[in-house]
């Protein structure tokens, strides 16, 4: 189990014209629980978020197990996408790396990742370093350290924290928030496991990537905090005082977080972490890395010195690199600082040693922390777990253990987590987990009553008996091999980019002194495995390995968890007892000696570093900054009259296409039933297919489908259905072919179960309108400001959970209706007329494609039957309060600043980055008047111009802070520093992002279809780079002429809804979509 800690990452983009997505992921600085590479498989959805604008049938690009297949089991071999090196790769001479200090291991070209990959090893202090070359933009950096564990103090967290504290170079209290602005880093992580820590920085530009690299190497091997006590006090724990006649506690940065996890912890990690505590009782595993809150106190500084002075040594690191720049560059740096430091003794002492394997099954029952006053029938938890051998596994028979796991559970057709659904139990994890010296297997079960345990674990035990006398069937092993593959050729570890994605593949071998290359070679090993099951068959390839690792293994665990709702206050009884008696034993100069401490550690923390040593802190200038933004290859041209976009970039021969089709034939009043029309067409049968066996043949032949919508703000209409593919380039012919039977096919005749979908969809609004605040608020102003806007809340706001409760009673009395109206959207999207495809691919297989899109082409209709619409809404432009059952309140306002003649452009999202930028006004202020995070938006287009704070609990003073942006902004002092560090986040979140191929293709068409030219893009970034502080006061003078002339939408819980129109009657219209009763 690993914990990683974010420091900065590049959000997700989604269209500077986009709403934020609900499927968005955002990433905490606090740590959680992760799985890198051996996550369970989610399955796929049953209903979409209807605030969403997207709708899934299948996972296309988060989920990538579920997807593609080989031709017959075909033992055809499986194409690297180059089979010599890249002639730009740099050499390293041989003299210069003598000079440098280092000898080269190993050397080979790697033609699935596309890379000259060599392995070196410093002379002096046996430092390893792997130095990945290629032409990936984006280069990454990673120093891995091998730290074996003997408790639960946190020590490997608490030390991951300190060393950004502060050191000897960047002697500043956070060298790498301050950092943050003046980066175009895409993100800084910490990732911490039970046997290692690694530490990973990226970047597309040369001289901030070496910048983020020196700092990096500063920070692990000459922290401050080693030599400053009040560090270890701050990030690990300490006894607080405030004054000698109060009560001491503890506190901490991981002992806090830990203890309020510990207190509340999500089910599924607090399973896993028993689990491993039970199945690894001898060893570094069955540890808790991060700390247990009853044993952090119990670290001590002269330990916490003493666990860096042994394994954060270049004895016993392992550094990474990886991307663009220059191999030589890279070894140039890393001997500055490893020729500093003589051979320890550090790789011999943390060798990760063995669990012995049991001589008979164990079985665990413990409780964990549960909410008091829930209903607890059903909270039970099980895990069935083996440790499959005494070591290692050889690559092999590994990746053949995992195509075994997808076989048995990687998708819900698959016969271990179909006999499990079957039977009710639908939250359920199954996984291998291989970034341990010896791997794991667990099938685990929550949400289950007491009297279901024996249920769940005769379930596991029968199903696997099966499957070892009977094997598995064709389509099964189609999905799962190709599943395997596409995942292997995307490098798609979400949510990571592929350079870190190989880096933490690469990682789970090397880090045992094996093989760092072998995990990123997998051509070889799915030829040989395809050929050997069609030779021998499915039943000897896996029944062995079900028998050995599985059945007759006697080092198995059940893990039976019940819930306590008591568990914690015991906890915390507990502690307060051990605290007291601390006190007692301590006299009044040692009561006021805490006291002090206490005061100072404080003062610390409130001090501002000074001037000198902020200078130290590395930061681009604006000439460092391109002069232009990044561009992608793009293509048009023409294949049976319609448009066809190609984008010519290395996918590892994968295709990804999005067909659009344009809305603008679609009625207005059927604008709110084109959500439900596209959800319709992935969960209802075909005249020859149930919808099951539909979505079935899209796992087994494709990597995925979905539908999507996008609704821009432009000039001209941007209304378009998508739908988005993608698939082996071999298996192009499938996905067309696919894509086209989904949207001729399907029939609207079973108005049963389309009323089921109704309800389905309905019931999730409603579940997930908490979590999608913001997102309800946004659609709702904006569709009170344009009539994109408008189109956009009929098919994902509040209006359309009204029109779908609407529909919901019409579904059995007018379905002839209904379902006609179905099929009028039908033949009003799906025609030649308007529609764009647009693939990412190398060069060779689009051409190959061609053929494909011209036969798909063939079986549209030339144009729609039904005539071009002109839509004209908007809501009315007055203030609402939605009222939900949710502690967790929004509000937010919108404006259209575009009405006192003022443009948005370039320079207007410098001054949003900086306004909700870190340390800036809107936090701050904010946070103050009770909300938790706050972001702007704007439309270049409409104008609008938006405020979203969220977890608000008062809805007015907060309203209060954004309508006094403008005297903020007129009265602030910005000195040339904060200017260049607002530019260079606007630059780096727009035209200067790091996109993986896939994404950088469909951004493209985005801009395409919004009408985004080169020179639109151009002049923006031109924008962006001259911005100054005169900008700022224009725009504060533009912001004040409309303020009052906004409108207010809040989402908030009756009673704070109440407290608001008791402060200021009249202010909100109260709508209550969410039940029927009266507000």
């Amino acid at each position: 189990m690993a914990r990683a800690t974010t420091l900065f990452r590049s959000p997700r983009r989604i269209s500077r014209f986009a709403l934020p997505s609900s499927s968005s992921c955002s990433f905490s600085s606090a740590s959680a629980p992760r799985n890198h590479r051996h996550r369970p498989t989610p399955d796929v959805p049953t209903a979409p978020s209807l605030l969403r604008s997207h709708i899934r049938l299948l996972p296309s690009s988060f989920h990538p197990h579920l997807t593609t297949h080989f031709r017959c089991l075909s033992s055809r071999a499986v194409p690297a996408s180059s089979d010599t090196p890249p002639s730009e790769c740099s050499e390293v001479k041989d003299e210069v790396l003598d000079k440098l200090g280092f000898k080269k291991v190993t050397e080979e070209y790697i033609g699935e990742c596309k890379s000259k990959a060599l392995l070196f090893r410093h002379k002096k202090t046996g430092a390893q370093v792997i130095s990945m070359s290629n032409d990936d933009e984006e280069k990454v950096f990673s120093i891995i350290f091998r730290n074996p564990l003997k408790d639960s103090t946190g020590i490997s967290q608490i030390l991951q924290r300190s060393v950004y504290c502060g050191s000897r170079k960047y002697p500043v209290k956070n060298p790498f928030e301050e950092v943050i602005g003046g980066t175009l880093g895409n993100f800084s992580e910490k990732f911490i496991y039970s046997d290692r820590t690694c530490y990973v920085v990226t970047s597309t530009h040369t001289k901030d990537f070496y910048n983020l690299v020196d700092m990096n190497l500063d920070a692990v091997f000459f922290p401050k905090c080693v030599e400053d006590l009040q560090i270890f006090r701050q990030e690990g724990w300490h006894f607080e005082l405030n004054d000698p006649s109060g009560d001491i506690s503890y506190k901490g940065a991981v002992f806090n977080q830990m203890k309020e996890y510990y207190s509340q912890p999500e089910p599924i990690s607090i399973l896993k972490k028993t689990t491993r505590q039970a199945i690894f009782p001898e060893t570094t595993y069955g540890f808790d890395c991060a700390g247990d809150p009853k044993v952090i106190p119990q670290l001590s500084f002269k330990e916490f010195k003493e666990f860096h002075r042994k394994y954060y040594h270049p004895s016993n690191a392992r550094i990474w690199f990886y991307g663009d720049d220059d191999p030589t560059e890279r070894l140039r740096t890393l001997s500055e600082y490893l020729d500093m430091f003589d051979a320890s003794s550090a790789p011999n002492e943390s060798r990760i040693k063995p669990q012995k394997l049991f001589s008979e099954p164990v079985r665990i029952f413990k409780k964990y922390p549960s909410i008091p006053f829930a209903d607890l029938k059903k909270k039970n938890m099980v895990c069935l777990s083996w440790l499959l051998c005494d070591g290692p596994l050889d690559m092999e028979t590994e990746r053949t253990i995992q195509v075994l796991l997808h076989l048995m559970s990687g998708t819900i057709f698959c016969p271990l987590k179909r006999i499990l659904l079957e039977n009710g139990f639908v939250d359920v994890f199954i996984e291998v987990s291989v970034d341990l010296l010896q791997p794991l297997f667990s099938v685990g079960v929550m949400s289950v009553s007491h009297d279901d345990i024996l249920k769940v674990e005769e379930l596991v035990m029968s199903t696997l008996k099966k499957l070892a006398k009977g094997g598995f069937d064709s389509d099964t092993l189609e999905v799962s091999l190709n599943g395997m593959e596409l995942n292997l050729r995307e490098y798609n570890d979400e949510p990571y980019t592929r350079g870190v994605s190989l880096l933490v593949r690469s990682m789970d071998k090397w880090i045992f002194d094996m093989d760092p290359f072998e995990p990123l070679k997998y051509g070889k090993f799915l030829t040989a495995l395809k050929s050997r099951i069609q030779k021998e068959g499915s039943k000897a390839v896996f029944s062995p390995l079900i028998e050995k690792f599985i059945l007759h293994n006697p080092h198995r665990v059940v893990v039976e968890m019940q819930p306590d709702p008591q568990k914690a206050s015991r906890a915390e009884k507990a502690e307060k007892e051990i605290l007291g008696k601390v006190k007692a034993s301590l006299t009044d100069k040692d009561l006021a000696g805490l006291v002090r401490a206490t005061q100072e550690l404080r003062l610390k923390q409130a001090t501002p570093d000074p001037p000198e040593a902020m200078r130290s802190v590395p930061s681009l200038s604006l000439q460092d900054i391109p002069k232009e933004p990044t561009t992608v290859p793009k293509e048009v041209d023409y294949i049976n009259g319609v448009k066809v976009l190609q984008h010519d970039l290395f996918t590892n021969d994968v295709l990804y296409t999005d067909i659009v089709f344009d809305m603008s034939s679609v009625k207005q009043e059927l604008i709110p039933l084109v959500p439900l029309f596209c959800y319709a067409l992935q969960n209802m049968n075909t005249k020859d297919t149930c919808f099951v066996g539909l979505r079935h043949l899209i796992v087994r032949k494709t990597g995925g489908i979905s539908i999507e919508s996008m609704i821009r703000c432009t000039e001209d209409p941007c209304c378009h259905i998508i739908v988005r593919g993608k698939a082996m380039a071999k298996r192009a012919e499938d996905l067309f072919h696919l894509i086209n039977y989904l949207l001729q096919e399907v029939q609207f005749t079973d108005h049963r179960w389309l009323k089921q979908l109704v309800s389905h969809a309905i019931v999730q609004y409603q579940q997930s309108a908490e979590l999608e605040g913001q997102n309800i608020i946004a659609l709702r102003m904006d569709a009170k400001l344009n009539f994109f806007g408008w189109i956009r809340e009929q098919m994902c706001g509040i209006s359309h959970l009204e029109f779908l409760q609407a529909l919901e009673k019409k579904v059995d009395q007018d379905w002839e209706r209904i379902s006609s109206a179905l099929e009028e959207i039908r033949k009003s999207l799906f025609t030649r007329k308007g529609c764009i495809i647009n693939m990412t691919a190398e060069g060779k297989n689009l051409t190959k494609s061609e053929q494909f899109v011209d036969k798909f082409l063939d079986f549209l209709p030339g144009n729609s039957p039904c005539a071009t619409t002109t839509w004209n809404a908007r809501l009315p432009c007055v203030n609402e309060a939605i009222v939900v059952p949710t502690p967790l309140n929004h509000v937010g306002k919108s404006v259209n600043i575009h009405n006192t003649g003022y443009r948005v452009n370039g320079r207007t999202d410098v001054i949003s980055t900086f306004l909700v930028g870190a340390r800036t006004w809107l936090p701050d202020r904010t946070v103050i008047s009770g909300a938790v995070y706050a972001s702007y938006r704007f439309d270049n287009y409409s104008g609008a111009c938006s405020f979203l704070p969220s977890g608000d609990t008062n809805l007015l003073k907060t309203l209060d802070r954004y309508d006094n942006t403008g005297d903020f902004l007129r009265q602030m002092e910005m000195d040339n520093d904060t200017l260049k560090k607002a530019i260079i986040q606007a630059l780096k979140n727009d035209s200067c992002e790091y996109l993986d191929p896939k994404a950088k293709g469909y951004n493209s068409l985005e801009q395409y279809l919004t009408g985004v030219t080169e020179e639109e893009r151009k002049r923006r970034h031109e924008e962006m780079l001259s911005t100054s502080l005169k900008d700022f006061k224009e725009f504060a003078d533009a912001f004040d002429a409309v303020k009052d002339k906004g409108v207010v939408v809040a989402v908030g819980a009756p009673n704070d809804v109440h407290a608001a129109l008791k402060e200021r009657p009249d202010f909100f219209q109260v709508k209550t979509p969410f039940n029927r009763e009266e507000f």
